[in-house]
């Protein structure tokens, strides 16, 4: 990463969304305003968190569970063989959750109870090789087709809606994105190894951004966030402004930290640490 867009800053990244008041704090590190409350798991193979607070579980085992912000249990989703491995869920509409299927080039549309309510075949689209869907702003679904190299934004009919350009006919090299996130009127691809590209909803490219080697890429008010190993990080495009802040010692070893102004998720072998404002 260019190193001349590193600002420190004092506020950690961790409180990024709280009010202009507590922004004048200047803790020695996020261990200073955030404790263990409790621990989830163990055989947790990955997790999400909706904007009402409430946790997905994705178990070793395929089944996914629901549970409130304070741990208990809501919803089961148990139909985890008939098509194989859930690769991702996106819960940016707690109404309607996506659970997608890679191997099969299908997503699952469940209600907040975890009832399925629909199923979309992208197969009969001729779309085979897909990594990365989203929820778009209309509620319909922005998948990336890699054979295509075409960003596309399929309905709840399994229907075509709109698509991008040939990224062939864009780049030089095409993006490989993991990621697929719309928010606050544009849609951002990641991809780790060439960084960030921004449409807007009309699928014109509006920048790229060479912010490459992110793990847990999301994005919140317009802001982009990200760590590594050792760091966060939150950028805000069209501006210089690169804050890092280092990562506490108590989340080391995490496979996935998710971050909110009031609630920080770390998932590690033994289970999901979740750490509350003191």
């Amino acid at each position: 990463m260019n190193r001349r867009f590193r600002l420190f800053f004092l506020l950690p990244l961790a409180i990024v969304a709280c009010t202009a008041a507590r922004s004048q704090q200047n803790p020695a590190d996020t261990g200073a305003l955030f404790r263990l409350t409790r621990t989830i798991g163990p055989d947790i193979a990955d997790f999400t968190v909706d904007n009402l607070g409430n946790i997905y579980i994705l178990r070793k085992d395929n089944q996914l569970r629901k549970l409130s912000p304070q741990g208990d249990s809501l919803a089961v989703f148990n139909d985890v063989r008939r098509f194989g491995n859930i690769a991702s869920i996106d819960v940016t509409n707690p109404l309607k959750i996506l659970v997608f299927y890679r191997e099969f080039s299908t997503i699952l549309e469940l209600d907040r109870f975890l009832n399925i309510v629909n199923t979309i075949d992208l197969r009969k689209l001729n779309i085979l090789q897909v990594k990365a869907i989203g929820l778009a702003y209309d509620n319909n679904v922005w998948v990336f087709d890699e054979l295509d190299a075409i960003l596309k934004r399929v309905g709840d009919d399994g229907s075509l809606v709109d698509r991008t350009t040939d990224f062939r006919q864009l780049f030089d090299t095409v993006p490989d994105p993991i990621v697929i996130r719309d928010q606050a009127g544009f849609v951002y691809l990641y991809d780790p190894a060439k960084g960030v590209y921004i449409f807007d909803h009309y699928g014109t490219l509006k920048t790229h951004l060479d912010l490459r080697g992110w793990r847990d890429f999301d994005v919140i008010d317009r802001s982009l966030l990200g760590r590594d190993d050792h760091s966060f990080f939150r950028y805000q495009p069209g501006t210089l402004n690169m804050q890092e802040e280092p990562i506490p010692a108590a989340y080391a070893g995490a496979s996935r930290i998710r971050i909110t102004p009031s609630v920080i998720y770390v998932l590690k072998k033994t289970g999901l640490e979740i750490y509350s404002r003191k």
